[in-house]
């Protein structure tokens, strides 16, 4: 089981990584959603994978239990990524209705010149 899981939030991670090297917006906003989802994927899985455990101890009975911990920090993950990608989807969203097109501006005029060369 725990092999599934590794697999699919590694999986999870290259295609989300894919993705943000992309040169459009919708991509870009994909793929930090994918990596979003592997992390609370991840997290999810620190707390052991116990079927039917209960996530509260019971002090009478050895039985296995689920650390409710990282359920409750994925639940928090959850929140603040979905808040993040509405501030992402509303940026993307003004970047396009104000230049009429959806690519990443990475046109080399607006580089940096190294130190040392002439401008």
């Amino acid at each position: 089981m725990e092999a599934l899981v590794a697999s699919a939030v590694g999986v999870m991670t290259a295609a989300g990584i894919f993705l943000i090297l992309r040169r459009r917006t919708f991509p870009v906003i994909l793929g930090l959603s994918l990596l979003t989802y592997a992390v609370n994927v991840f997290l999810f899985a620190t707390g052991r994978l116990a079927l039917d455990a209960p996530a509260v101890l019971n002090k009478y009975k050895e039985v296995p239990y689920t650390d409710p911990l990282p359920q409750a920090l994925v639940l928090t993950a959850i929140v603040i990524s979905f808040g993040m990608t509405a501030v992402i989807v509303m940026i993307a969203l003004s970047a396009y209705l104000s230049s009429k097109d959806d690519h990443i501006d990475m046109n080399a005029n607006d580089s940096v010149d190294a130190p040392g060369e002439d401008a």
